[in-house]
């Protein structure tokens, strides 16, 4: 069920968003050559007890999970799509890889996610276009996301900046409703039709997150149960932020 969030909710998604920004600003800027991503995952737990918010993430059992999730960051290297499990095998960032950094805030009970992709010292041009045209396909999403339209709209003008470039859409995974929980309705896919799906209604709260391949659209998951992964082994890109639909342009909570 879609829900509706009030003004008063809205204001603490708000402050809890901000956080969230501030959070991954510190950990995109702490990616280096030689860092390992639990160590990454350490940082966003210090930063976390810093300001007396808790993980969306930990410990949190997706259906169909066997196991809930035993971190509070997502670190996803290369061809890696997204859930990265950065506590269990060590994994060193290595010069010219790149990095989705996801992680999920809670404040009073109210639920923001965001994720960034970052280079890893110097990166190829590929992969400079790659992390451009995902960044670009959010920012469109965002830009489609008003009071009014639906959520097609969203995923037609993410598709149409991505499209053009050859590059693989993931469409087994999308973006959804938050506020209450990690996940709620609506599901926000990444590609789609102009005027289809739900009407978007001022108060909704949404993560609009596209998941960009290097090669093909096909992902797998991996045995660890949480890590997707593209199936030709290129790189992936992730961009995600949690917006609140207006009556006019969408605010961003998550900045």
């Amino acid at each position: 069920m879609v829900t509706i969030k009030t003004k008063e909710e809205i204001a603490s998604l708000r402050e809890g968003g901000h956080r969230l920004a501030e959070i991954l600003k510190i950990l995109s800027a702490s990616v280096r050559p030689g860092i390992s991503a639990s160590e990454l995952n350490d940082l966003a737990v210090k930063l976390l007890k810093e300001s007396a918010d808790t993980s969306a993430f930990l410990n949190y059992k997706p259906y169909g999970a066997k196991r809930p999730y035993p971190a509070v960051l997502c670190v996803s290297i290369n061809d890696d799509v997204v859930h990265g499990i950065p506590n269990e095998v060590e994994k060193i960032l290595k010069e010219g890889d790149v990095v989705s950094l996801d992680m999920g805030l809670v404040r009073k009970g109210l639920f923001t996610d965001m994720a960034v992709t970052v280079p890893v010292g110097v990166i190829n041009d590929n992969a400079k276009k790659l992390l451009e045209i995902t960044e670009k396909a959010l920012a469109a999403g965002i830009a489609a996301a008003r009071g009014g339209n639906r959520v097609g709209d969203i995923s037609y003008a993410i598709e149409s900046v991505i499209k053009p470039h050859g590059f693989g859409i993931v469409e087994e995974l999308a973006g959804h409703g938050v506020g209450y929980a990690v996940h709620e309705d609506p599901y926000v896919p990444n590609y789609g039709k102009k005027n289809t799906g739900i009407i978007l209604k001022p108060g909704m709260v949404i993560a609009i997150e596209p998941m960009v391949n290097e090669g093909t659209k096909a992902v797998a998951l991996d045995s660890d149960g949480y890590t997707y992964k593209t199936k030709d082994g290129k790189r992936s890109a992730h961009f995600e932020k949690t917006i609140v639909i207006t009556d006019g342009a969408a605010e961003i909570l998550t900045q």
